[in-house]
């Protein structure tokens, strides 16, 4: 006789919940499953000798609630150490086994307003539902994003990118606006979209905001900031991080100097910038840098000026070599964006502020659970070096 038929029996003798039993075991099932999938996927059971020095290990799990018609499962998914395993027993994020919810939630969390899910539902299903049951349905995923503002982060970030990206929202009329958002690069090498905020249009002010929340959420340490060469950035930042770093996007630098000379010049001044940022250390891009201006100076004084005005664009050079590739510019952010705004375009604009919010926090979510336990590249050569710059962060008076 099974334990489940045992159980059953026991309850029917007792007269408990039957349907208790089966959810009980449905969620022992699947979460033996779930551990199952990983011992496959890493091909060592838990413990082995196999797995010492095999390149990945098993690294915890995380809950994750699922609705059936017995009642809600707490489920462990168990992670990997490299952040590679993906497993196939749930679809990700699924919530529940019901179909047509789930179609609900899709079409929420993809901006379409509560009525206009009720009529998609009746035309294709033939099914009535009304504005309060989708609002009842959709609660879950707007709790996703109330917990996504507010969830505890890492005491200690290596650095985080700070860009805006526009997006159409309407409000009355349908405009432009600017998605804050703000990527942290951890300790151990993982990154992490650690928050975002929408405004009309960018500002120091905003980011200074930003900022902010992410110090009252727990981001006690920051080595470096990287943004675009925003006026007033730096006082911003230093005013929530005084101890930090700023670095100003050095691919912005090259783009504001090639809207200011003739396009028959912008590939050798161009080249003479590049130099100084792809330097072998300090000394030689400040080399390069006296060569730019030496060259330049005469024929574009503007463009020369700007760039030798600029405190921030060689901060990078204070940190390891195998991560100064990574830090000189917000290219990890920007490519992020431009995947952000692709999936933008099929939807062409978002009829509230609550609807991006949504869609954002579903994109978050998927790139934090892809990612955050990758290291990014030359992170993990650069530890001990960058653990003694936290040390002396810690103490400076």
């Amino acid at each position: 006789m099974s334990h489940l038929t045992t159980d059953l029996l026991e309850a029917l003798a007792q007269k408990q919940d039957i349907e208790e039993v089966f959810r009980r075991h449905l969620e022992t099932a699947i979460n033996q499953l779930l551990k199952h999938e990983l011992t496959t996927f890493l091909d060592y059971e838990p413990y082995e000798q196999a797995g010492v020095n095999s390149g990945n290990s098993r690294n915890g799990f995380y809950d994750r609630m699922f609705k059936t018609e017995y009642g809600n499962l707490e489920l462990h998914i168990p992670r990997d150490r490299n952040g590679a395993f993906r497993q196939q027993t749930l679809e990700p994020y699924k919530r529940s086994n019901d179909t047509l919810e789930q179609f609900v939630i899709r079409m929420y969390e993809k901006g379409i307003t509560t009525d206009e899910i009720a009529d998609l539902i009746d035309k294709m299903y033939g099914q009535h539902y009304s504005k309060q049951t989708i609002s009842n349905l959709t609660q879950l995923v707007s709790e996703d994003v109330q917990a996504f503002h507010e969830r505890t982060l890492e005491r200690r970030y290596v650095c985080i990118y700070l860009d805006a990206t526009q997006i159409p929202i309407r409000r009355q009329s349908v405009e432009k606006e600017s998605v804050y958002i703000a990527i942290g690069i951890a300790e151990d090498g993982g990154k992490e979209i650690l928050d975002f905020t929408i405004a009309p249009t960018e500002s120091a002010d905003v980011w200074q905001g930003l900022v902010q929340g992410l110090y009252e959420r727990g981001v006690e340490q920051v080595l470096l900031f990287i943004s675009d060469g925003l006026k007033g950035m730096t006082d911003a930042l230093h005013r929530v991080y005084p101890k930090a770093k700023h670095q100003v996007c050095c691919v912005h630098v090259s783009r504001n100097i090639a809207n200011k000379v003739r396009v028959k010049d912008r590939a050798a001044i161009l080249d003479d910038f590049k130099a100084a940022y792809k330097a072998e250390d300090r000394q030689q891009a400040l080399s390069a840098l006296d060569q730019f201006q030496t060259k330049w100076q005469k024929t574009y004084p503007r463009a020369v000026d700007a760039v030798m005005k600029q405190d921030h664009i060689l901060t990078f050079y204070d940190f390891p070599a195998s991560i100064r590739s990574s830090i000189y510019t917000t290219n990890l952010i920007e490519g992020f964006n431009k995947e952000i705004k692709r999936y933008v375009k099929r939807k062409e604009q978002f009829p509230n502020e609550d609807a991006l919010e949504r869609f954002l926090v579903t994109q978050f979510l998927d790139y934090n659970h892809k990612f955050g336990m990758r290291c990014h590249i030359g992170f993990k050569k650069a530890k001990p070096e960058l653990l003694q710059m936290f040390e002396a962060l810690e103490n400076q008076a």
